[in-house]
């Protein structure tokens, strides 16, 4: 069985789901530090030919809580963010068939930042065609007080995976050693750069899966999750 472990992510982009359709069971953290200005609550979109943040409003608390410890603000205004998204790809080829997700996602009710990007994950993946096993990391019997690689080995071996597969960024933090001596198979995911046509502007990279999906037909970007990348 083949596992990947990840943070959740506000609409991330598509190396994201080519991770986890390439694997069988997805497990994604709930119980680990929320991390400043990362990419949980916020990513970019293309406006006017150039990458600009869209982003989850969080209550004031402290940086020391878990994920699922952070609430959205209150002051979260969906309609806005949903306006903002329409106004940048209204014009897109496939604003219709993609931005009934975006107001389904945004319009989830949740306050508790890890069931809204939960929830964000579920819908995606079921509209991508990605039927990977997602599984909550604090419903895995480890010990969750583990760190880093510890943590990782701890969850596969309890998921009975044979193989794990990480994001190429995350090659500095794990010893094939390691895992070797775990049985375990370690494989690193690389996404391949590719370009597609955002209107007439000259192309921008690595931007949320929106902008993947507002100008490429479904079957196209199902083509690119399962070959647009290399395993190292």
């Amino acid at each position: 069985m083949k596992v990947a472990i990840m943070q959740p992510y506000f609409f991330p982009y598509i190396g994201y789901y080519q991770l986890i359709q390439a694997v069988d069971v997805i497990v994604i953290y709930d119980n680990i530090k929320y991390t400043k200005k990362g990419w949980i609550n916020r990513n970019r979109y293309l406006l006017n030919g150039r990458d600009q943040l869209f982003s989850l409003p969080l209550k004031r608390n402290s940086d020391f809580l878990d994920i699922r410890e952070r609430e959205i603000a209150e002051s979260f205004e969906r309609d806005k963010l949903l306006q903002r998204i329409k106004g940048a790809y209204r014009k897109a080829p496939f604003f219709q068939e993609t931005f009934g997700l975006i107001e389904e996602t945004i319009g989830c009710e949740k306050i508790n930042l890890f069931d809204f990007l939960h929830n964000s994950l579920l819908k995606t993946c079921s509209f991508l065609g990605i039927t990977t096993e997602v599984v909550i990391s604090s419903t895995v019997n480890i010990d969750h007080n583990l760190q880093s690689q510890d943590k990782v080995l701890a969850l596969c071996k309890e998921l009975g995976a044979a193989t794990y597969f990480n994001p190429v960024g995350g090659q500095e933090l794990y010893s094939r050693k390691a895992f070797q001596e775990q049985d375990l198979e370690l494989y690193f995911l690389k996404p391949e750069l590719f370009s597609y046509r955002q209107f007439d502007d000259p192309f921008v990279p690595w931007l949320s899966i929106i902008d993947v999906l507002m100008f490429n037909c479904l079957n196209d970007v199902q083509g690119y999750l399962k070959s647009r990348f290399e395993l190292l």
